[in-house]
């Protein structure tokens, strides 16, 4: 697996040796932080972009994420701004506040021999602290487009002795609708300032961008013209939505990881994602738009420090997130383009690191997985979710790893056994037997003896097609109408959970289910539907009584469904009706008995 750090990576074309921080002419005191943090080579980025930097030269860059990109930037902007006098003289725009914070941090500690302060701006905390620092004339400031904006906007902000602006991410900025803001902000800087512009891609407007405020700028790209995740390992398992929760867990327990992220396309995803392997016994966060500004930080500050073994976040919340110790990268759900999907999993893997992506795809997302692949031109394998025996198996490895380990440090614990042994009269054996108890307890670890080394049925890895066994071949198929759909945060396995629990049906007898906004339709064969709608009034479903009819076929020929209930008894206590007659209702929504048997409005 490449690595940023080889030496063959830092050779410039001119000399045999490895190219150090030293050579790029970089100040003595940041040396002196670099070797305090641990780097000892710069990355390609850091190479060819600080002495262009040092130069005064504009810069556009593009390198994928974890390549060290931001003190590529950040080194010479720190050497600069150490020889100029009071006020702003450096300005960085990053799209949200988690990689403000993070280039801010970045910057801080480089600058650990420096006199120079690093402040950062951004929405959703209090002016007063930043009114504070801009009028103490702080010389660094990393900010979000709109909260610098509104500072300039309100006076507080004076941009007209800024000598080095960073636009990081600027893609970003306008997917999210900054690009206008970035703009205004640049207009308000001299001319004569210098520009570096990041983006992983670049679009018909930032390209205007560059054009219209980057003077004679140098191209600085590495790792190729599009986007690439060859240094990170990608698999993909086939999992049906409403069973995600627990392949997650699976896949937590069954792998030898790190830190990991777990990326979800909802907020209520992803808190109900990080809720549910806190049940479990994970040390678990959530991150997404709704909370707080302390709470986000919070949650990223425990990440940052290893407190947290999971975090469960949205795209935009992790936007930013710049987390060494990230071993793997789990899809929830999976993303809607390659971009999207490249993001995601580049938060592991960094500066030349070994990563690991795990994508979940449903049954109907496979022909999109696929389209990855080709557009990345890369090889993710389709691999099972672990089973009960993988699971043991990983737990007793990681067991028998920590023994040796302990069995290798040089300590008392040899001359208390024996006092132990000696008072109580225990064998060795029965003390070794209690000692692994007590650690796979302290561990959450298993010791019982999987026998079974299938996973469970829907794990399987089954065929599309149907086998003859099946009790679906050849039956004469109908649809019944439910009247809850998306807008009820009802999913096709809550309608299965409550045909197969409240009708006492087989799970194998459900056949296709379409969930759509207010209405839900599941097949069945003819006779088991009808006896479920003659047996059943209602069922329930996430603590509603729901009516249900026969669907009314399309066409009349049995095939496909409409939008209403179909009863050819005419109106009955559901509320169904031939087509055509006037809905008892009078054209309202049909009703749902919420939890507590109260009427309310679909």
């Amino acid at each position: 697996m490449p690595s940023n750090n080889t030496p063959s990576d830092s050779t410039s074309p001119n000399a045999k040796t490895p190219v150090t921080f030293k050579d790029l002419g970089l100040d003595e005191r940041l040396l002196r932080a670099l070797t305090d943090l641990g780097f000892d080579k710069p990355t390609p980025i850091q190479e060819q972009a600080i002495p262009l930097f040092l130069q005064g030269r504009d810069v556009i860059g593009s390198a994928r994420t974890g390549s060290g990109k931001t003190l590529a930037f950040g080194l010479p902007l720190l050497q600069r701004v150490s020889e100029l006098g009071r006020g702003v003289k450096a300005l960085i725009l990053a799209p949200t506040r988690e990689l403000a914070l993070q280039v801010s941090d970045a910057l801080s500690e480089a600058a650990r021999h420096m006199p120079v302060d690093v402040f950062t701006i951004y929405g959703g905390t209090a002016y007063g602290p930043q009114f504070r620092a801009l009028k103490s004339g702080v010389p660094v400031i990393v900010g979000t487009p709109g909260r610098i904006l509104d500072h300039i906007e309100r006076g507080t902000l004076d941009l007209s002795g800024v000598e080095v602006v960073v636009l990081d991410e600027a893609d970003e900025m306008l997917r999210m609708g900054f690009i206008d803001d970035v703009e205004a902000i640049l207009g308000e800087t001299p001319p004569e300032r210098q520009v570096a512009l990041f983006s992983a891609t670049m679009p018909g407007p930032i390209q205007h961008i560059a054009q219209a405020h980057l003077s004679s700028p140098v191209d600085v790209s590495i790792g190729g013209d599009g986007p690439t995740v060859d240094h990170i390992e990608q698999r993909w398992m086939r999992v049906p939505n409403q069973h995600k929760p627990e392949a997650l867990l699976r896949v937590l327990q069954g792998e030898a990881r790190g830190t990991t992220l777990v990326f979800a396309k909802t907020r209520r995803t992803c808190a109900d994602a990080a809720d549910y392997l806190v049940r479990h016994g994970f040390n678990a966060d959530a991150l997404h738009g709704e909370l707080s500004q302390s709470a986000r930080e919070r949650v990223t500050n425990r990440l940052r420090s290893g407190g947290t073994d999971v975090l469960v976040a949205t795209d935009v919340a992790a936007r930013g997130l710049d987390v060494d110790h990230v071993t793997h990268v789990i899809n929830l759900d999976l993303p809607a383009d390659p971009e999207s999907y490249v993001h995601r999993i580049g938060r592991t893997g960094r500066a030349g690191r070994a990563g690991v992506a795990i994508s979940f795809v449903t049954p109907t997302e496979k022909r999109r997985m696929r389209g990855f692949e080709r557009e990345l031109d890369a090889d993710v394998a389709q691999v099972e979710v672990p089973t009960d025996a993988d699971i043991a198996k990983l737990q007793r490895n990681s067991l028998r790893d920590a023994l040796s380990e302990a069995l290798e440090s040089d300590d008392d614990a040899q001359t208390w056994l024996e006092e132990t042994l000696s008072e109580t009269g225990w064998t060795p054996a029965e003390v070794a037997v209690a000692a692994v108890r007590l650690l796979a307890s302290d561990r959450k670890l298993s010791l019982e003896t999987v026998t079974e080394p299938e996973s469970p049925q829907w794990f399987r890895k089954v065929d599309d097609s149907r086998s003859q066994d099946d009790p679906l071949v050849g039956a004469d198929m109908v649809e019944i109408f439910l009247p809850v759909g998306k807008n009820q945060r009802v999913r096709p396995g809550d309608i299965v959970g409550a045909i197969t629990g409240d009708c006492g049906i087989k799970g194998n007898q459900v056949g296709r289910i379409t969930v759509s906004a207010r209405v839900s339709f599941v097949e069945l064969p003819r006779e088991v539907a009808e006896r479920v709608v003659n047996d059943h009034s209602t069922i329930s479903i996430r603590g509603m009584d729901v009516f249900m009819d026969l669907a009314r076929p399309r066409n009349g020929d049995g095939g496909g469904h409409s939008d209403r209930p179909h009863n050819d008894r005419g109106p009955d206590r559901r509320g169904a009706r031939p087509p055509g007659n006037k809905p008892p209702h009078r054209g309202k929504k049909p009703f749902v008995k919420g939890p507590r048997g109260k009427k309310t409005r679909r």
